[in-house]
């Protein structure tokens, strides 16, 4: 989804720079890194089904009294007046290994006792949620271009929901673990276990949103982490003959679904849309194969013509491919007029300075711990990734055949996960349709179309 507003449904230059940081590796390098390792035989990648752990012990839920109150972020620095309450700390997942995993919460602006609950997850695997969810897509704040103050985000979802976001799993942006093994041994099934871990204790934390309305939203790797959290909340339920959380459904954003249709969309996409060749596009048409069941190494002509397809795309901003590139990733110290509809290319760059402020980590009672590596919107901490399914179709499936909401929504203008893999991967699930595709107009425009 990255930062595309329109989707697909199933200045003041200030000439006096300050230096900015070099960091910043993005999502969707880390995506398409992941991707490159997984798709090798070699890769000691888990691709078997997900299989969601049915028994948590009850000792890895711990009372919570007075630390709600603790959470409370009083004002965030440089932040605008806004009336809704917003907190912000650590959730012990494991208190054997010292393993905790940060959180920002913002209550809705109004009716926050009847409105929904809604968590939202990044990807990667091993991407913040406040460097993307909350600081550039759907949180209630953006940051100017001098890395210290705010401004409002007139589209941020807490006005249709309370939104909580969520720094999954440990070694992602201010989550930690104090056995760093932990970094080692990450992967879908962990991952999905500390998340449910993560909710029953942030509920005992918040208990007036425990019989809540809850919905689980994400993007990109997300696709995996969000339907497999739900599965497990699902099976839990189950398990215990009640409503241990009250999930309603699921929304995920040009998602990781299924391997096979993922990366074949994403090739049509890069062709249909002339960023590659055409010889290119036949190269990898005729001789790489995406299924999940050919485990043989690609072979030279596959490799030399996907190594051909990323060169051409090096200097494409692949989460919008219309969008200009970042070329001066300094601060300025007067902040450019800012624009949530014209998203600003090195917002990257004041993400990572702000979070990286002593005085905003301190309001938002992250770092506590004074962690030996900055706060990176992709960790470089996670280095293995363990086990991670060729499809989640089936998890999509068993959650609408268990009467939950499942909304799957791609930005046309993304590359990654492009709007074909989706269409493809939804093909794949053999639904009926029930509305045909329409154009969908708003203010007497087509912004978005329908599916």
């Amino acid at each position: 989804m990255g930062r595309n507003p329109f989707v697909l449904l199933v200045f003041l230059i200030v000439s006096s720079m300050v230096a900015a940081p070099i960091h910043c590796k993005k999502q969707t390098q880390t995506l398409g890194h992941f991707y490159e390792r997984k798709m090798k035989r070699s890769s000691g990648i888990d691709k078997s089904g997900f299989k969601a752990v049915h028994y948590i012990n009850k000792s890895r839920v711990h009372t919570q009294q007075g630390m709600k109150e603790k959470d409370r972020i009083e004002k965030l620095p440089g932040q605008p007046g806004v009336l809704f309450q917003q907190y912000g700390g650590y959730v012990t997942v494991d208190k054997a290994a010292g393993r905790a995993l940060y959180y920002y919460f913002v209550e809705a602006y109004h009716s926050k006792e009847s409105l929904p609950l809604l968590l939202w997850l990044n990807g990667g695997p091993g991407c913040s949620s406040l460097a993307y969810g909350a600081m550039e897509e759907l949180g209630p704040f953006r940051v100017h271009s001098n890395g210290k103050t705010l401004y409002r985000n007139r589209y941020s979802w807490n006005y249709a929901a309370n939104v909580l976001f969520l720094e999954s799993p440990a070694g992602v942006g201010f989550s930690y673990a104090n056995t760093t093994s932990d970094y080692d041994d990450s992967g879908d099934s962990k991952t999905a276990v500390d998340n449910y871990v993560f909710l029953l204790n942030w509920l005992e934390r918040f208990p007036e949103y425990s019989n809540r309305k809850f919905y689980i939203a994400g993007e990109s790797y997300a696709g995996h982490y969000v339907p497999q959290l739900a599965h497990t909340i699902l099976q839990h339920n189950k398990n215990a003959n009640t409503t241990i959380i009250n999930l309603k459904g699921i929304l995920i954003g040009n998602a990781v679904i299924n391997d096979e249709t993922d990366v074949k969309g994403m090739y049509d996409y890069l062709a249909s849309h002339a960023l590659i060749s055409d010889e290119t596009a036949n190269g990898i048409e005729k001789h790489c194969n995406f299924a999940p069941e050919d485990d043989s190494e690609s072979s030279r002509e596959c490799d030399a013509a996907t190594d051909e397809a990323g060169q051409d795309i090096y200097y494409v901003d692949i989460y919008n491919i219309y969008a200009p590139l970042c070329h001066n990733s300094s601060l300025t110290i007067r902040p450019k007029e800012p624009s949530v509809a014209n998203f600003d290319p090195c917002s990257d760059y004041y993400v990572y300075a702000y979070l990286n402020r002593d005085d905003v980590q301190e309001a938002m009672h992250a770092n506590v711990t004074k962690l030996d590596h900055d706060w990176e919107p992709c960790s470089d901490i996670i280095r293995r990734w363990g086990d991670s399914p060729s499809t989640i179709i089936p998890l999509l499936q068993e959650l609408m055949a268990n009467g939950l909401r499942v909304w799957i929504f791609s930005g046309d203008a993304d590359g990654r996960i492009p709007v074909t893999s989706t269409k493809y991967s939804i093909k794949k699930m053999k639904l009926a349709v029930k509305t045909k595709w329409h154009p969908w107009y708003l203010d007497g425009e087509v912004n978005f179309l329908s599916l």
